[in-house]
């Protein structure tokens, strides 16, 4: 039609518009080649309006090349020229729902939801086959509402949309910057790549408005667009959008202003294949037109396919060179494996393991899965989304640094960490196994190894236990001692200043206490003799008493196990002891108490200066 109406040849044109030519005289012809009604509202493009007005003056002729074009091949109308896949997705394109988001920056759901209602609109499960005016909420982005694909007209005249309340979008992109904000914490920046609609850029400061996040978009090579770009945000509310004109490609991970980037998103230029209308995404996400061509083949070449898969891998290979960084989202329109797994798996295998950084792994999507469908798409932790009759094609894949094993931390350590902090009040921790507890009571059995600080600490206790006993025999002459028997090994001694008298076993760990029936165990053997042997003509018979005694506190600390390798040497004081013998004790000596007669005890027993030791 351009070379029958003679546009080409009469016509100086740049070669960078042909293809917006060929875009806009489409949709001219859709019109009947009448003049498009620009709205106040509408932001005119140098441009789009230099092509607008040539193909106005050269509308006869089009319209005349049309209908020779129509008769040639027998054809109704322009459309009935296309291949059958590109009408089939044309046909799906009119019937496809309508996606927006909610700009929270400006209003809140609920807020939405109000007023929707009283425009007449009703919230329901599923927009599919109804024809009322309906809305309902998408089930993986729960910022997203979806429309019936006929109230376009209808909801672009409401102030809702007027305002940039609610902005038209399609679904993948959602699921992008949903993605990206799953992996995100309060400070984390992130770094957008080939972002297509400014929306997309829009949406993602609106997730993390509430954070202390940066966004970076890279790539804006005319600066003379960074006013219209500051004004469209600042009427959309965002605020922590910053600009740079340097292509990904020329970007390194040493920059001043990326060190603290965690999160890459790359939306890569790819076919385009998985969308319904390609001439509405070539124009929306600012794609290369040249893609038309192709769509009205019924798909790209092999060559072209191949140059699309190597640029699509550099950028993600270049991504992945940021050290600082942690995850990176790689999404795309495209349904070929080309340009989906086989790029993800190559830049995986072969990324460079030399850097003191972890590697790079495959993880499970972030997203919901709402069917059994996509969770048999999603099997190889790959997000998918088929075409179809509710959405377009999508690809989505999610990559995230390995954990270094020196920062693994086992969930004893978490739990004991939020123990300490107090965070699990009224929560009790589980108890050990049985295997755990026969470990640690293998290991209080079994003594440590004498060591050269061991020994030493021994040298001590004994020097001092002598000190002591020296001293108590140079005041009272006499003194009556008991080498008592081994006690079990503790890690833990209680302290108890004062136990009633009871018929129950006292608890105090400073008494030895000894079960009914106990096999006799052999009395450890002393390498130092500095007490007395006790004469065989001063034995005496062996009577219940109840001990009390307070705790000791000794200068020095003793190690584990240190107490069960030193015997404990016991003084009795003078005091009351129960009438009844005790079952389950061994008999200890008794001393009466005031007042009463001592049977077969030396009366000149004096009271020891120390009874605490």
């Amino acid at each position: 039609m351009l070379i029958d109406s003679y546009i080409f040849p009469s016509t100086i044109i740049p070669d960078h518009l042909n293809s917006l030519i060929i875009v806009m005289l489409y949709d001219f012809q859709d019109r009947k080649f009448q003049a498009r009604l620009i709205s106040d509202n509408e932001e005119s493009v140098a441009e789009v309006l230099e092509v607008e007005n040539l193909l106005n003056s050269f509308k006869t002729k089009l319209a005349a090349a049309l209908a020779r074009c129509r008769i040639k091949h027998d054809a109704l109308s322009i459309y009935h020229i296309l291949p059958e896949r590109v009408r089939n997705q044309e046909l799906r394109a009119s019937t496809l729902p309508l996606y927006a988001w909610i700009n929270t920056c400006k209003i809140s759901p609920e807020e939405v939801y109000h007023s929707l209602k009283k425009k007449g609109y009703n919230k329901v499960k599923s927009v599919l086959h109804v024809h009322n005016k309906v809305f309902a909420v998408d089930q993986h982005c729960y910022d997203v509402l979806i429309f019936p694909s006929h109230l376009k007209s209808d909801l672009l005249n409401i102030d809702l949309f007027k305002d940039y309340k609610l902005v038209f979008q399609d679904k993948s992109r959602s699921l992008a910057v949903h993605s990206v904000k799953a992996l995100l914490n309060m400070d984390d920046d992130i770094l957008m790549v080939n972002t297509g609609s400014w929306y997309t850029v829009a949406h993602m400061s609106v997730l993390t408005n509430n954070n202390a996040s940066k966004i970076f978009v890279c790539g804006v090579q005319s600066q003379a667009k960074d006013p219209d770009l500051k004004n469209l945000f600042t009427k959309m509310g965002c605020k922590n959008i910053e600009i740079l004109h340097e292509t990904f490609i020329n970007l390194e991970s040493k920059d001043h202003r990326l060190q603290k980037v965690k999160v890459i998103l790359l939306l890569p230029r790819c076919s385009g294949l998985g969308v319904s209308n390609p001439v509405e995404f070539i124009l929306n996400e600012h794609e290369d037109t040249g893609l038309l061509k192709d769509f009205s083949q019924g798909g790209p070449s092999e060559d072209k396919l191949h140059v699309l898969a190597q640029q699509q891998y550099e950028q993600l290979t270049h991504a992945m060179k940021f050290t600082r960084a942690q995850a990176v989202v790689y999404c795309t329109y495209s349904v070929y494996p080309e340009e989906n797994e086989a790029v993800v798996k190559k830049a995986l295998e072969f990324q460079d393991h030399g850097t003191k950084v972890q590697s790079y792994r495959l993880s499970p999507p972030v997203l919901p899965l709402c069917s059994l469908k996509e969770i048999h798409l999603s099997t190889d932790k790959f997000f998918r989304m088929e075409p179809s009759e509710i959405t377009n094609g999508c690809f989505l894949s999610v990559l995230t640094r390995e954990r270094d094993p020196s920062e693994t931390v086992s969930v004893k350590d978490v739990l004991a960490r939020a123990a300490a902090k107090g965070l699990l009040d009224g929560i009790e921790l589980g108890k050990p196994s049985k295997l755990e507890k026969k470990k640690k009571k293998s290991k209080m059995s079994l003594p440590k190894s004498s060591t050269s600080d061991s020994r030493g600490i021994q040298m001590k206790i004994a020097e001092f236990l002598s000190q002591e006993t020296n001293a108590s025999a140079h005041l009272s002459g006499t003194l009556t001692t008991k080498t008592s028997l081994p006690q079990k090994n503790t890690n833990q001694v209680g302290s108890s200043s004062q136990v009633r008298k009871s018929n129950k076993p006292t608890t105090n760990p400073l008494v030895p206490t000894f079960m009914k029936n106990t096999p006799p165990s052999r009395p450890y053997e002393r390498t130092t003799n500095f007490v007395r042997p006790r004469p065989e003509d001063r034995m005496i018979a062996l009577k219940p008493i109840e001990i009390v005694l307070p705790p000791v506190m000794l200068p020095f600390s003793s190690p584990q196990g240190i107490g069960s390798q030193i015997p404990t040497q016991h003084f009795y004081c003078r005091c009351a002891g129960p009438k009844t013998v005790m079952p389950g004790y061994l008999p200890t000596p008794s001393i009466p108490s005031r007042g009463k007669k001592q049977e077969n005890l030396p009366s000149s027993l004096p009271r020891h200066p120390r009874p605490w030791l």
